[in-house]
């Protein structure tokens, strides 16, 4: 039989002084225990729910800047997109492209037929012609009235100078009785009349030479109106033939090949895809806030780019307004047209503002009050909220920076006064 150590073991006498601190320790950890007790417990009793904290979300107050701003959808479109038209009345159209062609700018896109406008045309030459040929033929006669004018000017010249030289014969002999007076009478009328002669003649040129002048610049007038016509006229030929304003390709076709069209049909659309914009479809709620040349931030094949807001339109339909927003500087690579994006409109900023998450509690009771955490405890405080953003609303009134508040998950409160967290 093995013997045990129990006679080796000897009786140690504590202090009297350490029992009294245990006790003391003991007692005073009982005190502890209890008093937290009571303060849970008293929570708890003036909380009227208790919600777990991990079905919450909360946030603390923050100073900082507010960007009031929008999201909105929208989608590409493009900045130039223009309709051709016909522009004869029933012509038959003849189309040189299918939908999607990619074309440069002169490319020909479809050719009308319109007898109508041809004969115009060649009616036009022929006219032109005729009165080209007309114009050139008052040219010839002007010069040749302008030499018979002068003639008859020059020939009443000569006479003039002979009738001048007979009476200075007569001068010198007349006092000499060789003459008789008669004559020398005679003389002098000759050339009182050689004298009138002359000078009606030069008059007569003068305006022989006006008269032909006025009457070809008449011709020549005509001629330039006919010009103007003949030009017009082959203007609208030239039309028949519908080309590219501009590089792009082909949007929609709307009508068919070989179809009988009328003046003024859209033929076709064509898109630039050089100068693409976005369209917003923007609440009605915001329109007041919008001015043009605001800034904008789009998400596109997600990468975000900036743009300002370029137009905007004067009607509301399905309380919305359509926007337009012009990209800065380059556009995005890989764009296509009516590809849906989404954009931010910054409307506003105001730096130096109390600041929250935004969150269920905003549209709540209209953002009127919002749970503040205390000691474990959400208390329904009033508030007063200010501008509000996509994601942040400003606080202008019952909350101060630091504040936690309960920014989602206050749907279960049931508009309580009081309401436990439980970690």
């Amino acid at each position: 039989m093995i013997r045990d150590t129990s006679h080796q073991d000897t009786v140690i006498a504590a202090p009297p002084g350490q029992a009294l601190r245990r006790r003391l320790l003991l007692a005073g950890g009982a005190l502890a225990v209890a008093a937290a007790f009571a303060a849970a417990f008293g929570s708890w009793r003036g909380s009227e729910h208790a919600v777990n904290a991990s079905r919450l979300r909360i946030a603390e107050v923050t100073r900082g800047t507010l960007i009031r701003d929008a999201a909105v959808n929208g989608r590409i479109v493009a900045a130039v997109s223009p309709t051709l038209y016909s522009t004869a009345p029933s012509s038959t159209v003849t189309l040189k492209v299918r939908a999607g062609d990619t074309v440069k700018r002169g490319d020909v896109l479809a050719v009308l037929e319109s007898p109508d406008l041809t004969d115009e045309l060649k009616k036009e030459q022929s006219s032109y012609q005729e009165l080209a040929a007309e114009v050139a033929r008052q040219r010839i006669l002007a010069r040749k009235q302008k030499l018979l004018a002068q003639r008859d000017a020059d020939t009443a010249e000569i006479e003039r100078l002979s009738a001048q030289r007979t009476l200075e014969r007569y001068d010198g002999v007349a006092n000499e009785g060789v003459v008789a007076k008669i004559d020398y009478q005679k003389a002098k009328d000759a050339l009182r009349a050689a004298e009138i002669r002359a000078r009606h003649a030069g008059q007569a040129s003068t305006l022989e030479q006006d008269d032909v002048e006025l009457a070809l610049k008449t011709k020549s007038a005509q001629l330039e109106r006919q010009k103007l016509t003949l030009a017009n006229a082959q203007r609208r030929v030239d039309e028949l033939t519908v080309r590219a304003p501009v590089n792009g390709f082909i949007g929609t076709l709307n009508v068919a090949n070989r179809s009988v069209v009328q003046a003024n049909t859209p033929l076709m659309t064509l898109v630039d895809l050089s100068a693409l914009e976005v369209e917003l479809e923007v609440p009605e709620t915001y329109v007041n806030d919008l001015g043009l040349g605001m800034r904008a931030e789009i998400t596109v094949n997600g990468a975000t780019a900036t743009g300002k807001l370029s137009a905007l339109s004067p009607e509301v339909v399905k309380n919305q307004v359509l926007a337009r927003v012009r990209f800065d500087g380059r556009q995005p690579d890989g764009l296509r047209q009516s590809q849906r994006v989404q954009a931010r409109l910054l409307i506003d900023e105001k730096p130096g503002v109390l600041l929250l998450p935004r969150g269920p509690f905003v549209e709540s009771e209209g953002g009127r009050y919002a749970y503040l955490v205390q000691d474990g405890v959400a208390v329904r405080t009033p508030v007063r909220l200010g501008a509000t953003s996509v994601n942040a609303v400003e606080i202008a009134g019952g909350l101060k920076q630091g504040d936690k508040v309960v920014v989602a998950g206050t749907e279960t409160f049931e508009n309580a006064a009081r309401v436990s967290i439980n970690r």
